[in-house]
């Protein structure tokens, strides 16, 4: 089988190749390496390869594993890409470096009130529900031009990007252009789609980042 790092250069390599496929500039879309549920051990050789940018799905497995390896290696920029909790606002502002899943308006509130409090500003992203599945995590496409718009002016979040992820039994390229546009719609400059199955067609659609997981660390055992 092969490594994580070999697994990561093939992913990057297919990353270079849809950007050219899509006449987009080299370089546009970054790799989000999802290393939930794998321990330092397992990421510190993909980090050695080159990878800065991860992704974590919970706020308190990233806090037992991240402070250390950010030390080691302080140029890594932290995504949490999983549903956050109000009560793990405070602990999310001080440890990530981008929080993809701002999807409510209490979680706009709590981070409001963290980041004035800790003088740290993560850049945030409005998670979108783009199937509307009710178990989803997300806001629902109708509201999210007004929802990024209360953000930005009852809340004072400087909100750069949106996120999706399409329903696992559906074509993804609908929810793709849907995020796209409501991207125009909010002026955000970031779209995070695509994960293993799906990134390429997310490229093709405009994602600015990709969130690859078991395409470089292989299977999860949660």
């Amino acid at each position: 089988m092969a490594s994580a790092v070999e697994q990561f250069f093939t992913v990057k390599a297919k990353i270079a190749a849809a950007e050219r496929e899509a006449g987009r500039k080299a370089g546009a879309v970054t790799l989000v390496a999802v290393s939930k549920t794998f321990d330092a051990a397992d990421i510190t050789p993909v980090i050695e390869a080159g990878q800065r940018v991860f992704g974590e799905n919970r706020v308190q497995e990233a806090q037992a594993k991240w402070p250390a390896l950010k030390e080691d290696f302080p140029d890594i920029e932290l995504h949490l890409i999983g549903p956050l909790q109000s009560n793990k606002a405070k602990e999310a502002v001080a440890l990530f470096d981008v929080i993809e899943t701002v999807d409510r308006e209490k979680i706009a509130a709590e981070l409001a009130k963290e980041i004035a409090r800790q003088g740290r500003s993560p850049k945030l992203y409005v998670q979108v529900n783009t199937g509307s599945e009710p178990q989803k995590a997300g806001i629902e496409p109708r509201e999210a031009v007004a929802f990024v718009t209360r953000c930005r002016t009852v809340h004072g979040l400087a909100i750069e990007g949106l996120m999706c992820i399409p329903p696992a039994d559906e074509n993804p390229g609908p929810h793709f252009a849907l995020l796209e546009k409501l991207g125009r719609e909010t002026g955000v400059e970031k779209l995070s789609m695509g994960m293993s199955g799906d990134y390429e067609t997310a490229i093709a659609f405009g994602a600015t980042s990709v969130r690859v997981g078991s395409a470089i660390f292989g299977n999860r055992f949660v």
